[in-house]
């Protein structure tokens, strides 16, 4: 018997002001430890969807519960990574890194040790000291990563966070999230535009309409976990990949 969901969004609508409704009577569900997408046409409204999810925007209407309990003020309550990095240029990696955590209300000296482990575990210890214009743009999503996770590590939002890469370093990141999602049990959604990258990624798709958004379907993937990169040309992708393909059009 499965558990409760980590997070339920319950009939969630948004419009602003006098325009249409951004978003229709969403309804999803996340499990621990899943990592679900969430694709759909561009300006669809994903990210207005996030920013309701974390708490930034207010919904109209709706529920969203974190571990069963209705949660109405859920800043802090999300690691939420975005496109660009957004790095603090005058802070090295390790620093940027440690806010995560001092934003957290960790002190200082704690946050140093828990943001090294952090670098040491995930390949990015040999970059600590070095300053983001030092860094590729896979380095400072990596970064980006880490620092998201230092915030949060229990529920993360990703928004179309490799979405400005190019097609190898994005793949290289795949692996890398993945990597750091196993270790780590983490509970991750993710908004993309790369039907690809969704499949390769999650454990469920969920599939949105043109504005205002609404539901069409919930995918589940089958493919077996570890992922590798072979699997992007086995018949079961490619089917999936059509059927979201069509579901899309």
């Amino acid at each position: 018997m499965r558990n409760q969901p980590k997070l339920i969004i319950n009939n969630l609508s948004q419009s602003f002001w006098q325009e249409q409704e951004v978003i229709k009577n969403i309804s999803v569900e996340i499990f621990e430890g899943e990592i679900v997408s969430i694709i759909g046409p561009s300006g669809c409204g994903k990210s207005t969807l996030f920013n309701i999810i974390s708490g930034i925007l207010t919904q109209n209407n709706g529920i969203i519960k974190i571990n069963g309990k209705e949660e109405k003020n859920r800043q802090g309550k999300f690691g939420y990574m975005f496109q660009e990095p957004l790095l603090f240029p005058w802070l090295k990696v390790l620093e940027n890194v440690m806010l995560g955590y001092e934003v957290k209300g960790l002190e200082k000296n704690q946050a140093k040790i828990k943001a090294l482990d952090l670098l040491k575990n995930f390949d990015l210890f040999e970059y600590a000291n070095l300053y983001p214009d030092a860094l590729s743009g896979g380095m400072k999503q990596k970064t980006a990563l880490l620092r998201t996770i230092a915030f949060n590590s229990s529920l993360l939002l990703l928004d179309e966070p490799f979405g400005s890469l190019d097609a190898i370093t994005r793949s290289s990141l795949h692996l890398y999230l993945l990597e750091i999602w196993k270790k780590l049990k983490l509970t991750i959604i993710f908004t993309t535009h790369d039907i690809r990258e969704a499949i390769f990624l999650s454990d469920r798709i969920y599939v949105l309409s043109k504005k205002p958004a609404r539901i069409i379907n919930c995918i589940k993937v089958d493919l077996p976990r570890p992922r590798k990169i072979k699997d992007l040309v086995s018949p079961e992708f490619v089917k999936l990949e059509a059927k979201l393909i069509k579901l899309l059009e």
